[in-house]
C-alpha cells in the first residue's frame, strides 16, 4: 500500500484532523494517509514570524515521523499549509517526492488558465506572491483576494464562512478576469464545493489540490539517498540533530 506523509507545521491537531480527514477522503483506500503535528510554533500561521517559524517545524516534524517507532518511509510529503513553509528545504532534504497545498493548487489551477487566490488573512498576500514568483508562477496568478477573517476563524464559523467566501470569489472572477480560483488554507478544506454552486469558474481545493498531486505522483521512481549536510546542527531535536549529522 502506498503511503502519503502530511505534515501539518502548525500546532493545531483539529487542523490536523481535518486534513487527514480530507486527504484520506481523496486518496481513497488504496492510499495509506498518515499526519503529524508540529511539535512546536503557533497554532495558525499568520505572518512572517510564524511562518518561518513553521518551515522549521515542518522539517522537525518530518523527522519526529520518520524516527518514531511506527515510522515506514512515505512514497511522498504534502505539508498541510496553504504557503508551503519549509517546502525547498524538507525537498532538498527527502528521498521522496514533497509539494505543499499551494504549489498543488498552482499547478492545478494554472490548467485552467490565468487564476486567482482567495484566502483569510491580509498579510498572506505579499507571503503568497512571493511563493508564487519562486514557484515560477507569478505571470499565472492574476492576484490575490484575502479576506479579513483568518483562516481559523473563518473555519470557526462555516456558515459565515461560505457567504464571505461565495462573494469573495465571485468578486475575483469579475474583476481579475481569471478562469479559475484557489480558495486557499487548509482549514477551509471542503469549503470549495459549499461554495462553487455560486461561483461562474471553478473554485480549487487547496486540500484536495494536494491529495491529487500525491495520486498523480504514482508510479514513483525509486527512493534516492536522502541528501547529507555539511555542517552538523546543534541545539535541535535528536531528530534535526541527526539529519545534520548525516
Amino acid at each position: 500500500m502506498r503511503q502519503l506523509l502530511v505534515v501539518n507545521p502548525n500546532t493545531s491537531a483539529s487542523v490536523s484532523t481535518l486534513l487527514q480527514t480530507h486527504v484520506q477522503q481523496a486518496a481513497g483506500l488504496h492510499v495509506r494517509v498518515r499526519t503529524v503535528t508540529a511539535r512546536f510554533g503557533s497554532p495558525y500561521i499568520a505572518d512572517e514570524a510564524s511562518y518561518a517559524v513553521a518551515a522549521h517545524a515542518a522539517l522537525d516534524a518530518w523527522a519526529a515521523a520518520l524516527a518514531g517507532p511506527d515510522a515506514s518511509a512515505p512514497d511522498a510529503v504534502l505539508i498541510g499549509c496553504f504557503g508551503d513553509p519549509g517546502l525547498m528545504a524538507l525537498r532538498e532534504s527527502s528521498p521522496v517526492p514533497v509539494t505543499g497545498l499551494a504549489e498543488a493548487a498552482f499547478i492545478e489551477a494554472a490548467r485552467h488558465g490565468r487564476y486567482a487566490v482567495v484566502t483569510g488573512g491580509a498579510r498572506w498576500g505579499p507571503m503568497l506572491q512571493r511563493l508564487a514568483q519562486a514557484l515560477g508562477q507569478a505571470q499565472q496568478l492574476a492576484g490575490i483576494h484575502t479576506v479579513v477573517p483568518t483562516g481559523a476563524q473563518l473555519a470557526a464559523d462555516p456558515a459565515a464562512a461560505r457567504t464571505l467566501l461565495a462573494q469573495a470569489c465571485r468578486d475575483a472572477s469579475r474583476q481579475m478576469g481569471v478562469e479559475a480560483v484557489i480558495l486557499g488554507g487548509a482549514g477551509l478544506a471542503g469549503m470549495a464545493a459549499a461554495v462553487q454552486p455560486e461561483v461562474p469558474i471553478p473554485v480549487i481545493d487547496s486540500v484536495l489540490a494536494g491529495a491529487r498531486w500525491a495520486l498523480r505522483s504514482a508510479p514513483l521512481p525509486p527512493a534516492r539517498e536522502r541528501a547529507g549536510f555539511d555542517i552538523a546542527w546543534q541545539g535541535l531535536s535528536p531528530e534535526m540533530a541527526a539529519l545534520g549529522a548525516s
